[in-house]
């Protein structure tokens, strides 16, 4: 019975959902979002394209809000059959994918850290998540703040000595994920509003006008200090190594692989290390995901192998090809509980 509903599913995603004409042809899988996951999602795609006898799949890095406006815009071979994110989906996104009548199934693949990293031949970077927040905020307390009132001023610091005399004598330049970004985002949740809370007076803001608070903890300085990077995370790095005083805002993975020409900040006293971003001391990390668009199972060969790939011990496991990548690993019940999902898909998660 439960193999009859399934497909009855299929034939009705390909005589009512899917449009006619040249967009019914096509047979690779066509992925979009996270500049995080990218690098993850290709390794598995190239292993799934050897594996299968399927066309490998087509991977596009628009950023996790990207990929969110192109996959839940609407079902048919237009539009793409998985999109990847470094965040979580947002209420607002999963509400317009449900408009558009798209069901899906979450993934979370493991975890990565934030980095705040810069050249290897550059200056060495200690920094606690308040003078992170100070180095980049729009408004931060002036130092007549109280309590009462915290007497925002518009960021006066153009060097990290600036904000504290035992950082370096050198300017302010950070380089990071544009809004698009899910690694924006997790950037602003976990380092800008941590480094915030270390100030009394915007804690005391947070509790008597919380939006007027997060307009602060979010806003991001224009005046060419926090630099718009764009969503090429090797780019970033590239830029890094030819200008050994700016720092670049990305996730673990690109520090893992580009060791040999840059080097984390420690955040809080804490390094960014594969052991201290697993174990939860390093505390600017967050999880990462795929997304999968039922309608289109069945319909393009092979998204549900690829899923099943992607949640296999050898692709994400402890001693796995994406660990070798920067991937931190889910704890094992936890894999096994994606992996199950890969199999009974198509199955709403949310």
């Amino acid at each position: 019975m439960r193999v009859f509903k399934y497909f009855l599913f299929v034939m009705f995603s390909v005589l009512f959902l899917l449009p006619t004409g040249k967009a019914d042809a096509r047979d690779t899988i066509s992925i979009v979002g996270s500049s995080t996951v990218f690098p993850f999602a290709t390794v598995v795609a190239e292993e799934y394209g050897r594996g299968s006898g399927n066309s490998t799949p087509v991977i596009e890095s628009t950023g996790s809000g990207g990929g969110m406006k192109l996959f839940c815009a609407g079902i048919g071979l237009e539009h793409p059959d998985i999109t990847n994110a470094s965040r979580r989906i947002k209420k607002s996104e999963f509400d317009k994918c449900q408009a558009n009548g798209i069901d899906m199934t979450e993934f979370v693949i493991g975890y990565d850290g934030i980095v705040v990293a810069n050249s290897n031949s550059g200056t060495e970077l200690n920094l606690t998540l308040g003078q992170l927040f100070q180095a980049v905020a729009a408004k931060v307390p002036s130092s007549e703040a109280t309590n009462d009132d915290c007497k925002l001023i518009d960021n006066p610091h153009t060097k990290w000595s600036d904000i504290d005399v035992t950082l370096p004598n050198i300017s302010i330049e950070v380089l990071g994920p544009p809004p698009t970004s899910g690694t924006r985002d997790a950037f602003v949740e976990l380092a800008m509003e941590g480094g915030a809370k270390s100030f009394e007076c915007l804690n005391a803001m947070k509790k008597a006008d919380k939006k007027k608070w997060e307009a602060v903890a979010h806003g991001m300085r224009e005046d060419g200090k926090w630099i718009d990077a764009g969503e090429n995370d090797n780019l970033m790095v590239s830029k890094l190594v030819a200008n050994p005083d700016a720092v670049g805002v990305f996730g673990f993975s690109f520090l893992d692989q580009n060791s040999d020409t840059i080097k984390g900040t420690n955040i809080n006293g804490i390094s960014p290390t594969f052991e201290n971003i697993a174990d939860g001391s390093y505390n600017i990390s967050r999880s990462l995901y795929f997304y999968v668009k039922h309608a289109h199972i069945g319909v393009v060969p092979g998204i549900k192998d690829y899923a099943r790939e992607f949640t296999s011990e050898d692709a994400y496991g402890e001693d796995s090809y994406l660990v070798d990548k920067g991937l931190i690993p889910l704890p094992e019940d936890e894999r096994v509980i994606y992996r199950e999902a890969a199999e009974i898909m198509p199955k709403l998660s949310m």
